[in-house]
């Protein structure tokens, strides 16, 4: 016999959620102690393998309540409720699809792209207004590439430099360590 700790420790869930799925009904009312204390059988460990189970594929508490009803009564599976929600997160995938070209689009509206918001002139205007030089300007850039090359080339890229420059820019930060 097991404890609620026990059971719900053994299955990786929750003691609240073990004791939440009693309540509504997907596991069984349990044993009592003569302490009154609730005991678990290796068949509610089974029960609550397979909520666990249902759950990380996503399916509903009244998709998995179906499920088991249905197993108890008739002995029957999972696969009809199963091919249902496959068929509902194909749509759900979809329609994330959808919404990721439709933001793509959106980004490639210049109103919307940030990354036009700044220029390399605006950038260095910045810096020098913060009292950096153009040998510190350099030592900044050499301690990017030297500490986050990939972030540097792509802050480059934002700021719209050409190709060719990001590679001088990037040469001469390696060479100034």
């Amino acid at each position: 016999m097991l404890t609620v700790t026990k059971l719900a420790r053994q299955c990786g869930v929750s003691r609240t959620a073990l004791l939440y799925y009693e309540s509504i009904g997907l596991m069984p009312p349990p044993l009592r102690s003569s302490g009154n204390y609730r005991c678990y059988r290796q068949s509610d460990a089974e029960r609550l393998s397979a909520i666990r189970a249902y759950r990380k594929a996503g399916l509903t508490l009244d998709d998995i309540r179906a499920i088991l009803k249905t197993r108890s009564l008739r002995g029957g599976d999972a696969s009809e409720v199963l091919k249902r929600r496959l068929v509902e997160l194909d749509a759900e995938i979809n329609q994330l699809r959808a919404h990721q070209q439709a933001i793509v689009r959106l980004l490639g509206t210049k109103a919307l792209r940030k990354a036009d918001m700044i220029t390399k002139e605006k950038w260095i205007s910045i810096m020098k207004s913060c009292g950096f030089t153009e040998d510190q300007m350099n030592r900044w850039h050499a301690e990017f590439e030297r500490s986050a090359p990939e972030e540097h080339q792509e802050f480059l890229e934002f700021l719209h430099i050409p190709s060719a420059e990001i590679k001088t820019i990037r040469q001469n930060s390696r060479t100034a360590r």
